[in-house]
């Protein structure tokens, strides 16, 4: 597919400052029940046994938290391993988000989300020791990826850890259908195949990760069509 052959740097709708709280919300509620069906949290679910979760205490930091959905799988996960001394921290530069995904996450009182910029230097006074993100990296361009890159390292005691998509046409006219079919939102009609068309392939992480000057790594494809991506902080 040659449009598919380079990253879109087409915009998505659900990062138009113009976008309405209950469109926002709409979309986050459908993202979670895409990612349940499509075992979105498996990446991350692989990268917590492939790195050790044994510190304690134990701090994650979620860039580009969204609807928090990530940071109460990671909960679950860590209680079902009798990991139960730790600190989720969800970061999302939009209230609407943070606001969502607070409403949403009262069980937990070990976990809070915050609203700053993803390179906000406040950031590195909760210390985390895991930075992640899910779904998060493909919104940046080509020149401001490695530097996230760089500064979830920075930020990160022990490791970074990325769950993202891969660009691929099978990825794009799947979930272009499955949304047709099953979504009720226009924002992730149309966000969705734009967001396999934004991501990485596997040349393209290798090339950012060296404009990153990043060696120590893994990056490994998993169901369904995402990259995961392991960064030693050390």
């Amino acid at each position: 597919m040659a449009f598919l052959s380079q990253r879109s740097t087409e915009s998505e709708l659900m990062d138009a400052p113009e976008a309405s709280e209950q469109e926002l919300v709409k979309v986050l509620e459908e993202l979670e029940t895409v990612n349940k069906w499509l075992g979105g949290y498996a990446p991350l679910y692989d990268a917590y046994k492939r790195i050790g979760l044994h510190r304690h205490p134990l701090t994650i930091m979620d860039l580009g938290s969204g609807g928090g959905d990530v940071l109460r799988k990671t909960a679950e996960w860590l209680h079902k391993h009798g990991l139960k001394n730790y600190r989720l921290i969800g970061v999302d530069n939009h209230p609407i988000m943070t606001e969502y995904a607070s409403s949403q996450s009262d069980e937990w009182q070990n976990m809070e989300f915050v609203t700053y910029d993803a390179f906000d230097e406040r950031l590195k006074e909760y210390q985390p020791d895991i930075v992640l993100n899910n779904l998060f990296c493909h919104h940046f361009t080509d020149a401001s990826l490695p530097q996230l890159l760089l500064w979830m390292k920075d930020l990160a005691g022990k490791a970074v850890i990325i769950n993202d998509l891969h660009r691929h046409w099978f990825a794009y006219y799947s979930i272009m259908i499955l949304t047709k079919l099953i979504s009720g939102s226009r924002f992730v009609k149309y966000d969705a195949p734009l967001s396999v068309a934004r991501s990485l392939t596997r040349e393209e992480w290798r090339h950012t990760l060296q404009e990153a000057n990043i060696a120590n790594y893994s990056l490994r494809w998993m169901w369904a069509w995402r990259w995961q991506v392991i960064i030693n902080a050390y």
